[in-house]
C-alpha cells in the first residue's frame, strides 16, 4: 500500500479540485466535463505508471484500465444528461461493469455471495420499478443486473472465511460496493425523489470506488513479487 500511495497523489489533488470548484450542473460545459473527468484521467496515469508491459501481460489490469476509459466517457455524457445524454452515460457505465466483472474473473464462484447480490439487486429494482417508464423499465433492469454481477465477482474474490483474501481483493470488493451506492443514489435522485446532498454522495462514493478498483489491478504484481521472494 505504501508503494502505491505516492502514485495516487495526482488523483487526490484532482478530486479536491473537483469538490473545491463545485461547478454548477445547470450550465454544462467542456471545462466542467474536464474537471469531473480529471480524477479518472489520473487513475489512467496511475495504472500506466506500472508500465505498458505490465498492462499488456495482465488482462485484469488492462480491463480495469479500459473500464476507467469508458467511465470517463460516461462521466462526460452525464454532464449533458439534461440535454438527452443520460442513456449514453448509462451505456458507457454498463460497458465499464462488464469490463470490471471480466477483470475480477469467475474464480472462486461463491454462489452464496451471488445469491446475496441477486437478492439485493432484485430488491433495488423492485423498489425502482414503479417509478420507471418507457425504455428505462428495461434499461435500468439490465444495468442493475450488470452492476450486481460485478459486485458479486468482486465480493467472491475476498474469501475472508478461508483466509485467502488479499488487500487488493478487499479493495475491489469495497470499491464495487461503493459503486453500487453511488449508482443507487443516482437512480433514486433521477427517478424517485430528490436525495439530500445527492451530488456529494454520488461523486464521493464514485471517486472512492474507482480508486479502490484501480488499486485492485496491482494484485498480479503483488503475486509476482511474492513468488520472487519465495
Amino acid at each position: 500500500v505504501k508503494s502505491e500511495g505516492p502514485k495516487l497523489v495526482p488523483f487526490f489533488k484532482a478530486t479536491c479540485v473537483y469538490f473545491v470548484l463545485w461547478l454548477p450542473t445547470s450550465s454544462p460545459s467542456w471545462f466542467s466535463a474536464l474537471i469531473k473527468c480529471l480524477p479518472i484521467f489520473c487513475l489512467w496515469v496511475f495504472l500506466l505508471a506500472h508500465g505498458i508491459n505490465f498492462l499488456v501481460s495482465h488482462r485484469s489490469a488492462s480491463r480495469i484500465l479500459a473500464g476507467l476509459i469508458f467511465s470517463a466517457v460516461g462521466d462526460a455524457f452525464l454532464i449533458w444528461q439534461e440535454q438527452g445524454y443520460f442513456i449514453h452515460g448509462l451505456l458507457m457505465f454498463a460497458i465499464t461493469h462488464i469490463l470490471y466483472s471480466s477483470a475480477f474473473g469467475m474464480k472462486p464462484l461463491d454462489l452464496k455471495a451471488g445469491l446475496l447480490m441477486a437478492v439485493v439487486s432484485s430488491s433495488c429494482y423492485a423498489f425502482l420499478y414503479s417509478y420507471l417508464s418507457g425504455p428505462f423499465t428495461y434499461l435500468v433492469a439490465v444495468y442493475i443486473a450488470l452492476i450486481g454481477f460485478m459486485g458479486w465477482r468482486a465480493m467472491a474474490g475476498v474469501q475472508l472465511c478461508n483466509d485467502l483474501w488479499t488487500w487488493t481483493k478487499l479493495s475491489a470488493c469495497v470499491g464495487a460496493m461503493l459503486f453500487m451506492v453511488s449508482d443507487l443514489t443516482i437512480a433514486l435522485n433521477e427517478f424517485c425523489f430528490p436525495v439530500p446532498y445527492s451530488r456529494f454522495i454520488i461523486m464521493a462514493t464514485y471517486y472512492a470506488a474507482q480508486m479502490l478498483i484501480a488499486l485492485s489491478a496491482v494484485e498480479t504484481r503483488d503475486d509476482e513479487d511474492f513468488r520472487k521472494r519465495s
